[in-house]
């Protein structure tokens, strides 16, 4: 059980922190997962960016994903789940076309004008608050292999031990820090899972990316080791 999100956060680095010697970037999937990465990239010493995904819920149970769009087009569907529903084109038109407006716009309010980071060739860590049926991220990392990264890991506090096994085929490592048998929901694996807005993604955004450029600023031999925790509401 996690305190909320930054508490997962500084746990999972923990879990992480054979990864720093390879300068890795960390990508985070918001909203929730931009907590719990911002306290990854600060124990990592690395730059922390988000990639927008966004779920394709079930006609009439929109918590069940069938699927998943990604910014630079990525998509997953659940051909099984879709079959076995009864799902339409028409249904999935709709729906695909409502989640791209809106990932259209969280893009713009979370980076502006700001380029994405450029994770060719390079290490990538993908962060989310948890992992239930996985849809978001795999069309995550359908739209990171495109670009062409070196290596892509997933790390997340806590999932469901089927999709993190199902999840192993798409990324080159998946760290789990707790993996319940009983899993039934990220949510009740956390004493505060509040909403995080997007106000908060851009506010941490923003530190991280401060915070940073004065690690950079810094000589090497006068850095010192941060606290590790994010002051301010709970996320």
């Amino acid at each position: 059980m996690y305190e909320n999100r930054s508490d997962a956060g500084r746990k999972l680095a923990a879990r992480l922190q054979k990864y720093r010697d390879r300068s890795p970037l960390i990508i985070a999937l918001p909203r929730g997962g931009v907590p719990v990465a911002y306290e990854v990239a600060r124990a990592l010493g690395a730059p922390l960016d988000v990639l927008v995904a966004r779920k394709i819920g079930a006609p009439g149970q929109e918590e069940l994903g069938i699927g998943a769009i990604a910014q630079g087009g990525a998509i997953y569907l659940n051909a099984e789940l879709v079959r076995d529903l009864g799902v339409t084109r028409e249904y999935l038109d709709a729906v695909t076309r409502r989640e791209t407006a809106e990932m259209a716009r969280r893009i713009r309010a979370y980076r502006g004008n700001r380029p994405p980071l450029d994770v060719s060739g390079r290490t990538v860590i993908v962060v989310d608050d948890g992992l239930a049926t996985g849809a978001t991220t795999r069309a995550a990392v359908r739209a990171l292999r495109a670009q062409s990264p070196k290596e892509i890991i997933l790390a997340v506090p806590v999932c469901a031990p089927e999709s993190a096994l199902e999840l192993r085929a798409e990324y080159d490592e998946v760290i789990c820090a707790s993996s319940p048998q009983h899993f039934q929901a990220v949510g009740l694996w956390y004493e505060d899972f509040e909403q995080t807005t997007d106000e908060e993604v851009v506010s941490l955004l923003a530190r991280a990316e401060r915070e940073r450029a004065e690690t950079l600023a810094t000589p090497p031999e006068a850095r010192a080791p941060k606290a590790t925790h994010a002051r301010g509401r709970t996320p």
